[in-house]
């Protein structure tokens, strides 16, 4: 019941290069976030045009990097409604460009969507919540990196039934508790440390399970994603452990539950 230290060994790396330039941009907020965000966009554009139109990747990219970047940019401005109305117009104009360079443009639409939606969302999260903005996104990443860490961990000691072996063998069961627990206890530590403008503190831990369990299924999604396409990993950012998109994929589908939890809490607030 060893846990593979080369693996671990691996994610340690990772963290530490990249979680302090996300704790910074996230503390600094406002261009130093968006700053991270629009890298990050350009990245994971690169990641999915090399997995899904590995023959021809570059306009492809160039098609998906450009509507990441648009949308990105329009949200920083706090024009919310506009950025999701580009996003849906940005996707379609990604996908009619790949069709017409010999692309699957289903693809290269879905790419914008799936990438986009998070990185409005969380700029929304940051800089559009005056006050708690900086709290609700400290939540995200700490919620996704306990529910992803903890996963791991239990599921390579525990082992045990396999969670979705057609598309993740190496997920279990186990891990997939371990992951949830863990999510719940970082989100109540979380709400009870910080201000996050919610009714009672103890709803931390309920944000912090939902935020969790989407951490997972956004796990399994892109393991799908992968098998689709046929690639292991989503790039080669992390030599040995894969891309950008392999460590935030959990992270981009806890961002959509909390900034959907967070939208809730105001319309609460709006209507008492």
């Amino acid at each position: 019941m060893a846990i593979p230290f080369g693996n671990l060994g691996m994610r340690v790396v990772s963290a530490l290069v990249l979680a302090p330039l996300a704790v910074l941009a996230i503390w600094a907020g406002s261009l130093w976030f968006l700053a991270i965000m629009l890298a990050a966009c350009v990245v994971l554009a690169r990641e999915w045009a090399e997995m899904s139109a590995p023959r021809n990747a570059a306009p492809v990219f160039w098609a998906v990097a450009l509507a990441l970047i648009a949308v990105t940019a329009i949200a920083h401005t706090g024009a919310m409604s506009p950025a999701l109305v580009t996003l849906v117009f940005a996707a379609a104009a990604a996908g009619l460009f790949a069709k017409r360079v010999g692309q699957e443009g289903l693809d290269a639409a879905y790419g914008v969507l799936y990438l986009g939606w998070p990185a409005i969302l969380l700029i929304w999260l940051r800089d559009g919540q005056s006050g708690v903005g900086l709290s609700w996104t400290i939540l995200v990443f700490v919620v996704a990196w306990s529910a992803d860490v903890a996963a791991f961990v239990v599921g390579s000691v525990l082992k045990g039934p396999k969670l979705w072996p057609r598309y993740s063998p190496n997920k279990t069961w186990s891990g997939f508790i371990g992951g949830l627990v863990a999510g719940a206890l970082a989100g109540g530590v979380i709400a009870w440390s910080i201000p996050l403008d919610v009714p009672h503190p103890a709803w931390g831990f309920l944000l912090g399970l939902a935020a969790a369990l989407a951490t997972m299924a956004g796990d399994l999604w892109e393991s799908a994603i992968k098998r689709r396409f046929g690639v292991k990993d989503a790039g080669g950012l992390i030599p040995g452990h894969g891309g950008l998109l392999d460590r935030v994929d959990g992270l981009m589908f806890a961002a959509v539950v909390l900034a959907a939890a967070r939208l809730l809490f105001i319309l609460m607030d709006a209507t008492a």
